[in-house]
């Protein structure tokens, strides 16, 4: 099943070194307009096929393997496309910070481990993690249809016509374009990436109002200290139009691992230069109070017999709301360790899940918490 794919010939270059998942749209008509000019900040998740192939060895998914490591399915938003509730992410990790050789490890070990929904962007590497992407399925001999592959649109190559939104690189009038897409069968479904509660509101109401086809999904960071969007916005959204959550960094860029405890170890992400922002959010006020709550969530994850990084991604999953977890992982370690977080789901009770807020004392309440 084909969810989304952007362009992989263009040179693609991100801005300041980073993918840049904000894109425009404006808020009047759908009729509207040039991307550059326009006011919400959007990333249009679409679909094409990652290239046509002939493997000689069709490889299925098993479903043995499936229930070996526990993998759980779930459908994404209200639509019928079911995906598996981890997937695996490749933002800084493909084409940057590991070999071509460690992703098709890392890629080998999920599908192996029932993953079958993988995330990338035309901006991850400048264009090469969406080639290695494909690359890798192309060698391994996959079926196309068991993988779900998504991607994000907006920062493309250096023309003017190779970025935004518009009609020439991609998406002009995004609910139209999407719609034609699909229709087409360019697509099966299409998405929004850090589009806010009334951005994907308006694009419904769009759909409806033209005859054309709604977003699915909502792709948003969810972790331990980032909870407002997922746990009070996009439930009403889920339950009004059945825009589902695929979320990521479900280890807040890798802070939650505790790699950084001590401050920050050579050669991880907070390290590289154009990860500053990252770093100084580590060193902060605020960083330091995070890691205090860290340690005090580590007597929680012993109790449960997992590592802190299992509690967090398992925490992610026990939100009802999540269709899928994006995991990023740099080593094969990591990614096993990670995809283990499936084990301690059904530890998650109501009185773990209370514990844990006692500690992080950030629960976001919506107005019906307040009625009540």
């Amino acid at each position: 099943m084909q969810v989304s794919i952007a362009c992989t010939e263009h040179n693609l270059k991100s801005r300041n070194g980073e993918d840049r998942l904000l894109s425009k749209q404006s808020s009047t008509a759908p009729n509207v307009v040039n991307a550059a000019r326009a006011k919400f900040r959007t990333v249009a998740i679409i679909a094409r096929s990652l290239g046509t192939f002939t493997p000689q060895h069709h490889i299925s998914l098993k479903e043995s393997t499936a229930k070996q490591t526990g993998m759980k399915y779930r459908n994404l938003g209200k639509s019928g496309l079911r995906v598996s509730c981890l997937g695996l992410g490749t933002w800084v990790t493909f084409g940057g910070q590991i070999s071509d050789e460690v992703a098709e490890r890392l890629m080998t070990i999920a599908y192996e481990s029932g993953v079958n929904l993988f995330d990338t962007a035309e901006v991850y590497a400048a264009g090469k993690a969406e080639v290695i992407l494909g690359s890798i399925i192309k060698k391994k001999g996959w079926r196309r249809s068991s993988l779900v592959i998504t991607t994000k649109l907006y920062w493309g190559g250096k023309a003017e016509t190779e970025r935004g939104l518009s009609r020439k690189h991609i998406i002009e009038e995004i609910v139209r374009a999407m719609t034609h897409v699909i229709n087409q069968g360019m697509a099966m479904y299409w998405g929004t990436s850090r589009w806010s509660a009334m951005e994907i509101m308006e694009a419904y109401s769009v759909a409806r109002q033209f005859n054309m086809i709604p977003p699915v999904c909502e792709q948003a960071e969810y972790h331990l200290f980032q909870r407002e969007k997922v746990e009070v916005q996009l439930p009403e959204l889920y339950h009004k139009i059945g825009v589902g959550a695929m979320t990521w960094s479900p280890l807040a860029c890798g802070i939650i691992s505790g790699k950084y405890g001590n401050g920050v170890p050579e050669r991880s992400r907070a390290s590289l230069k154009c990860y500053q922002w990252l770093k100084e959010r580590i060193v902060s006020e605020e960083g330091r109070k995070q890691q205090n709550k860290l340690k005090d969530l580590t007597p929680i994850a012993e109790r449960l017999g997992c590592t802190l990084p299992q509690l967090a991604v398992a925490w992610c999953l026990r939100n009802e709301g999540v269709s899928s977890v994006l995991l990023g992982s740099s080593t094969p370690e990591q990614l096993i360790e990670n995809l283990g977080a499936i084990q301690v789901l059904p530890k998650m009770t109501s009185h773990v899940v209370n514990e844990i807020d006692n500690i992080l004392r950030n629960k976001p309440y919506s107005k019906k918490d307040y009625r009540s």
